[in-house]
């Protein structure tokens, strides 16, 4: 499978909220024509009646993939819509947290080739990353296939096993969350030191996105970034001495962060 099948053959999107709407975008700016393209969704955006693409029309026979991007609590109802394709060549890719593969397979068919996913909400401004991994029946093209469509909103990571997928969700799909926590946070206590609102908020959104772009951009293990920005007896260092204690510091805070996610993710997948 290439992108010349799905050009000739179609690509549903089921679902098209912020994040459908950034990957559809991906794919329009990629070269795949609108007319190739067909969305389900009861309450499209203003923006997708503008995309030219088939929105709420009758779906292709044979489409080359069905991505479905609603929510998990949905994802079972949206799955019945598609009894026709459940015997076909389809590729399903689904982007519902914490729900696993074999419900996938139970709620499609075990013979589907069915693709996992997790994105994170960065990928709404092309700055993501996801996390995928397939069935026993997805072969090289149709990780290659997802690989190229995901990569137009997010770097692509593939896992060895599905088991980790919900740490991934307690980590990068959870993570945005826990940063976008960590400025309201610095922005919070520059306030409460002395600064204007909107000073803590510009340094505080400023800092945290040098940071990452520092950090993707270098080569050296953010330890050693961190050791870089931290002078003897200094300011940094009197400040790391806080949020680096051993016992209630922010190691142990964002593990348990992180695990209470992952937990979470894997109840979701339980049912």
């Amino acid at each position: 499978m290439n992108l010349d099948d799905i050009k000739a053959r179609g690509l549903i999107l089921i679902g098209c909220g912020k994040m459908g709407s950034a990957m559809l975008a991906g794919w329009l700016d990629s070269g795949i024509p609108a007319s190739s393209i067909w969305i389900s969704d009861p309450q499209p955006s203003a923006w997708l009646a503008t995309t030219g693409v088939n929105l709420n029309k009758s779906l292709p026979d044979n489409p080359a993939v069905c991505l479905i991007a609603v929510k998990p609590q949905i994802i079972f109802e949206a799955v019945s819509t598609l009894n026709g394709y459940k015997q076909s060549k389809t590729l399903f890719i689904s982007i519902a947290a914490g729900i696993k593969l074999k419900q996938l397979e139970q709620a499609i068919s075990s013979d589907s080739t069915i693709i996992r996913a997790m994105p994170n909400t960065p990928s709404a401004v092309g700055k993501g990353i996801t996390a995928l991994i397939g069935n026993s029946a997805a072969k090289n093209e149709h990780i290659l296939i997802s690989k190229i469509l995901l990569e137009k909103i997010s770097e692509v990571v593939e896992l060895e096993h599905e088991d980790q997928m919900d740490i991934v969700t307690g980590l990068s799909g959870s993570g945005p969350a826990y940063v976008f926590y960590l400025i309201e946070s610095l922005t919070n206590a520059g306030i409460e030191l002395g600064l204007s609102k909107e000073k803590a908020l510009h340094l505080a959104k400023a800092t945290v996105a040098g940071s990452g772009a520092l950090a993707m951009s270098s080569t050296e293990n953010p330890s050693l970034l961190r050791e870089n920005v931290t002078s003897p007896n200094g300011t940094t260092q009197a400040g790391l001495e806080i949020l680096m204690d051993k016992k209630y510091g922010l190691g142990p805070l964002i593990k348990s962060t992180v695990e209470a996610a992952a937990k979470r993710s894997k109840e979701l997948g339980n049912g």
